[in-house]
């Protein structure tokens, strides 16, 4: 049977950046895929149509925690219900992978919310430097970059968890940039390799291979190079200038923003101001050090105070 591995990550952390990297090692492919038809994974566990056409049931009846207490068991069932044959002619992909940003949580009943292990056998759990997020989060909720910081510093943050409006997706508990990561790396269900977003940046062959090795899935070198220049992060954003992109974030108003938007490591420097740097580090200190998130140095703020200038 196919196994499952969940890409789960904090909201703007390479999650769809890994997706296209995965998409680009089919090994049919001579040029990079379009990123409006990323094949390399399955939908979104947050799915409010996968929920509903797999459990009959209408979710828009029902509570937060209420879906909560059923999602376990769609996981299970969408878990076991794949291809017999690994390698089935319709997949060129022997792993089912499924995006997701629920942190890790349990249901009223203590039941883990994402299906344990009967769900999944293992984890990619993408990280990046929270200065970072912080911009790239305020771009993708259309908010202040203050506003983003107060949101990862916030446990009880979630994504479509508002009850004024139907969202198409299911409630994702987010817990907060520390929580979050936390939440994955102290469960003891799945097992749980770590993808940082910078090691991605610089290291990207190095990281590419580990993380397949991990779900199972042996690429030999020149097909993960080949997919590391595919989905480069140029060519993504030269796509989405070109066609847009369907998962791109709109403005309260309703315009359309970049989805890919710089696409670096380390650009905090350049967006983030003393205080902003000052707030993230002190919610996130603890987290930062043990993903080796070294805080500012005096080289740092003076680079910041420059660009201040």
């Amino acid at each position: 049977m196919k196994p499952t591995v969940w890409l789960t990550s904090y909201p703007k952390s390479g999650n769809t950046w890994f997706r296209a990297l995965l998409s680009n090692l089919d090994p049919t492919r001579d040029e990079p895929a379009a990123i409006n038809a990323l094949d390399s994974t399955d939908s979104i566990a947050s799915s409010r149509g996968r929920f509903d056409n797999h459990l009959l049931v209408d979710s828009s009846l029902l509570a937060f925690d209420e879906i909560d207490d059923l999602r376990p068991a769609l996981y299970r069932h969408l878990a076991a219900d794949t291809y017999q044959d690994p390698f089935d002619p319709e997949s060129h992909y022997p792993v089912r992978f499924v995006k997701t940003h629920d942190g890790y949580t349990y249901t009223r009943n203590g039941e883990p919310i994402m299906g344990g292990a009967a769900a999944a056998a293992g984890a990619l759990l993408f990280v990046r430097d929270p200065r970072d997020v912080a911009p790239s989060l305020a771009n993708h909720q259309s908010c202040t970059i203050d506003e983003a910081i107060t949101m990862m510093g916030e446990p009880s943050y979630c994504f479509c968890g508002q009850t004024r409006a139907l969202a198409n997706q299911l409630r994702q508990q987010l817990l907060g940039w520390s929580g979050y990561a936390a939440s994955w790396l102290d469960q003891r269900d799945v097992p749980v390799h770590l993808v940082r977003y910078e090691d991605m940046h610089h290291a990207a062959l190095l990281t590419l291979r580990g993380a397949l090795h991990f779900a199972g899935w042996p690429v030999d070198d020149a097909t993960i190079e080949r997919a590391v220049r595919f989905a480069a992060m140029d060519e993504l954003q030269r796509q989405e200038a070109d066609t847009g992109f369907g998962e791109a974030p709109q403005t309260r108003s309703g315009k359309t923003t970049r989805f890919f938007r710089r696409g670096v490591a380390g650009g905090w420097r350049d967006e983030l101001t003393r205080d902003q740097i000052g707030r993230i580090e002190r919610d996130h200190a603890e987290m930062m050090e043990r993903l080796g998130y070294r805080p500012a140095t005096k080289e740092d703020f003076e680079h910041v105070d420059q660009q201040a200038r």
